[in-house]
């Protein structure tokens, strides 16, 4: 069975909804962004927000519950849109191999773990390489490029 940590009513209905709510006014908070991706099976605009994570060779998306609705809809589809405010920036994704994962969920930890760092079993930034690759095949990560014409 794939690794998902479901979140709990308050993430879901509270959390989410205002960092969803602010990155939609326009006010990123600490990197928030709204993914929209077309669903799976209905092909539905689905929305949720993500870190979005700027690493020296590129951008990324880590999934830190695991497998979750927004990681298979992403796999399916291989593109989708990230929103902040009125800015849309469609995007293609590539899934990143468990074996090249180590420096960019350090780098994840490294900004985000106050926020997500209980979903990593107790691995952090200053984790050995070894943890990190151990913890690697739990969270998805996409490497994103955007598609908007220059």
């Amino acid at each position: 069975m794939a690794h998902y940590r479901e979140p709990g009513w308050f993430t879901t209905h509270v959390v989410n909804a205002v960092v969803a709510g602010t990155t939609r006014l326009g006010l990123s908070v600490m990197g928030s962004r709204v993914l929209r991706v077309r669903g799976r099976t209905s092909g539905q605009w689905r929305s949720v927000p993500v870190n979005l994570l700027v690493l020296d060779d590129g951008r990324f998306l880590v999934a830190p519950r695991g497998e979750t609705q927004w990681v298979r809809n992403l796999r399916a589809a291989g593109a989708g849109e990230l929103v902040l405010g009125r800015r849309v920036e469609p995007f293609s994704a590539q899934e990143v191999p468990d074996a090249d994962k180590v420096g960019v969920l350090r780098a994840y930890l490294r900004r985000w773990k106050a926020e997500v760092g209980v979903f990593f079993d107790g691995v952090s930034a200053d984790s050995p390489d070894d943890d990190l690759r151990r913890i690697a095949p739990e969270h998805p990560v996409f490497r994103i490029t955007s598609t908007r014409p220059a």
